[in-house]
């Protein structure tokens, strides 16, 4: 049965001019009942309730413009261009350019016309103008009203224009509940925006009034906005929650014994674990002895030294008599974990298992038949093991590196190989990319997080400078000296071949060259595109120290571990993201000799490149890296790595919101123990059935 026109249930397409064919379209950007409409939310707003002289435009604020056409010209040279030239009331003139436009349209444009602009003014050297501004010609004998408030612009849906959405929004605030319906939550519980009930607060982010602070609302700051920002928030929060309650009643195998195979690892190491391993240790042992899946995400900087961690976990598994899966993204990067856990759990009587893609045939077969078997405690490998054909005996523990990198499916896929009854693995995600606190709080809310937040002892500081293109043969002689004085050195390419577009040296142009420029270095050669037995056989060369050089793409990113290697030059650093860099930067500095990294850039640079390579320069902290990160980039770009499936906010937004973090944590905490039925409510209004996944 219908819900009755006006309740938040009720379905749009009892609005007045919404027909079967345009309720699919709304339908198809998740518009379904007023209740969507209510929070299909302004991205920003225009003022057409003032005029401005030209005299007072600003560089890139909107502005709304009367004026009479002065000048028409249409230009073809080059691509088409319509320029018309408007005069005000004082005489000052404004530009109008339009590149895409049909004759008809330029036809309307009479010397004398009164014509209405609005748009954003940009200030040339030849004056005021605008690019493609909306407009409308005005009548001699009438003056047109004023708009009586800011007019919101919301997200586009397709096939339907702004003029129409606006209207049918318009028609269902009209209907708009009542406080009692709307809040699910009692008033008082939201203190960050006290006195703006829900339905005050809709009213006013939809129709602000013409004294409205367009400051605070273009910032997303008024407290109306707030009061919707903390409730979607939290509607994300409880979603996530709920999805980590939901696995944990699955259980787990509970990994209770422990033997001695860890402690003989710990003791034949040949460095003791730093505070901040011992601390993440115990909080994973902790974890594995519940009958409850383990989600726990592992962060730490680059070489701050997660595997080692991962490897105790390991053994805690296989003294409980089960199995262990470590599956990386790349194989160079899951070759590095295979040979530290063969080495580590080998001389403990641990075998240790390998596949990849490159294993086929018998030996494929082989692997396949001891997993099957149990007779293979502990397998590292690549996407291969999430294929259908690998069948364990006994998972217990999943060990995902870098997990942004794998699809949902595949991490599903993964974790359901120790599927037992309803029981599944425990899964320890562990990354090398430092997490925002802000991200961790949100995005990452169905996961424990674990910080390794402390170097092993010996790792020096990487001494960070920033060069022009121009000093480019200097720092081949540099690298020359440093290499024959028994050092070794990278020189990382952005990208594979040489292109047109982009002013990027490539890495097979940028070997030739360098091989020409140091004849008597060993120069070697390794990127993507190379077999994997290819790109094996160089990275052994140049870990053995038989190249002193490698020129490398970002292939190199992750898992190369060469501690004589003290000096790296990255080339057209500026076309590389914060995280990217870091990474880079930290396959040096990873021995005792004081390691270099050079950034070189080819100028001009932007204004966010010339930040990013700042902040670089500037510290070495991955954690402060990442927040630096996350102000530049905004949180919808860092998240986009993290998931499929992960919705967007609608008005929140992390990196300014982030003092309403802890407030909307608390705040989940007692929604679920005085309120649980309104989550409900919470998560369908603001998430709606947009799907979400764990973070496997």
């Amino acid at each position: 049965m219908s819900a009755p026109a006006g309740t938040a249930d009720s379905p749009i397409h009892r609005l007045p001019g919404v027909g079967p064919k345009f309720a699919e379209k709304l339908a198809a950007a998740g518009l379904h009942t007023l209740q969507d409409l209510w929070f299909h939310l302004p991205l920003r707003y225009e003022d057409r309730t003032r005029l401005v002289p030209v005299s007072a435009l600003q560089h890139g604020r909107a502005a709304q413009i009367d004026g009479r056409v002065a000048e028409v010209e249409r230009s073809f040279r080059r691509r088409p261009q319509l320029r018309v030239a408007i005069s005000d009331a004082a005489g000052d003139v404004l530009v109008l350019r339009f590149f895409h436009f049909r004759g008809s349209q330029a036809a309307q444009f009479r010397t004398g016309a009164r014509i209405r602009v609005y748009g954003e003014p940009r200030h040339s050297l030849l004056g005021w103008e605008m690019v493609h501004p909306s407009y409308r010609l005005l009548a001699e004998d009438a003056e047109p009203p004023m708009a009586e408030r800011l007019d919101p612009v919301y997200p586009a849906v397709v096939g339907i224009g702004p003029q129409m959405l606006a209207r049918l929004i318009g028609l269902a605030l009209d209907a708009l509940e009542g406080e009692a319906q709307l809040d699910l939550l009692p008033p008082d519980w939201f203190e960050v925006a006290r006195g703006w009930a829900l339905r005050r607060a809709l009213q006013y982010v939809h129709r602000p009034p013409p004294d409205a602070d367009l400051g605070a609302l273009a910032l997303g700051q008024h407290p109306a906005q707030q009061r919707l920002v903390i409730e979607e928030l939290l509607a994300h929060h409880l979603s996530l929650r709920r999805q980590r309650d939901a696995l944990q009643q699955r259980g787990a195998p509970a990994l209770r014994r422990r033997g001695e195979l860890a402690q003989r690892l710990r003791d034949a190491l040949p460095f003791k674990l730093t505070g901040a391993q011992q601390r993440v240790l115990g909080e994973v042992e902790a974890d594995l002895r519940q009958a409850r899946p383990m989600l726990r995400l592992v962060q730490g900087d680059v070489g701050s030294g997660k595997t080692v961690v991962a490897a105790l976990a390991a053994l805690r598994a296989v003294e409980n008599g089960a199995q262990v899966a470590l599956v990386a993204p790349t194989e160079l990067l899951a070759e590095q974990h295979f040979q530290a856990f063969s080495a580590w759990l080998e001389p403990l009587g641990v075998r240790v298992g390998w596949l990849a893609g490159k294993v086929t045939g018998k030996a494929r077969q082989g692997v396949l038949c001891e997993i099957a078997e149990g007779t293979l405690p502990v397998v590292v490998g690549t996407h291969a093991l999430m294929q259908q054909a690998v069948r364990f005996h006994k998972l217990a523990l999943c060990i995902i590196d870098e997990q942004h990198r794998f699809g949902v499916h595949q991490r599903l896929a993964l974790r359901d190989k120790g599927l037992e009854g309803r029981r599944i693995p425990h899964q320890l995600v562990m990354t090398a990319t430092p997490i925002p606190r802000t991200l961790a709080m949100t995005a990452y809310a169905d996961l424990d997080v674990s910080r390794i937040d402390e170097l092993p002892p010996g790792r020096t500081p990487v001494r960070t400078v920033v060069l022009a293109n121009a000093r480019r043969e200097e720092i081949i002689q540099r690298i020359r000296e440093a290499c024959l004085a028994g050092a070794q050195a990278y020189w990382v390419c952005t990208l594979i071949e040489d292109s047109d577009e982009v002013q990027a040296q490539a890495a097979e142009s940028t070997f030739a060259l360098l091989q020409v420029a140091l004849p008597d270095l060993s120069v070697g050669l390794v990127h993507g595109r190379l077999k994997p037995a290819e790109k094996a056989e160089v990275m052994r060369q140049f870990k053995a120290g038989d190249l002193q050089l490698l020129v490398a793409t970002t292939v190199i990113e992750v898992g190369v571990d060469v501690p004589n290697a003290s000096l790296m030059l990255i080339e057209n650093a500026e076309r590389l993201g914060l995280a990217q860099l870091h990474q880079l930067r930290g396959r040096v500095g990873r021995g005792a000799a004081v390691s270099s990294c050079v950034l070189l850039y080819q100028p001009p640079l932007s204004g966010l490149a010339r930040q990013r390579l700042e902040t670089m320069r500037e510290t070495g902290d991955g954690f402060v890296i990442a927040e630096r990160d996350l102000a530049l980039r905004g949180p919808g770009e860092m998240l986009g790595t993290r998931q499929t499936g992960l919705a967007q906010f609608r008005l929140a937004d992390l990196q300014r919101d982030a003092p309403l973090l802890d407030a909307v944590a608390a705040l989940g905490e007692r929604v679920q123990a005085e309120r649980p039925e309104a989550t409900d409510a919470l998560i369908r209004r603001w998430i709606g059935s947009a799907v979400r996944y764990a973070g496997v």
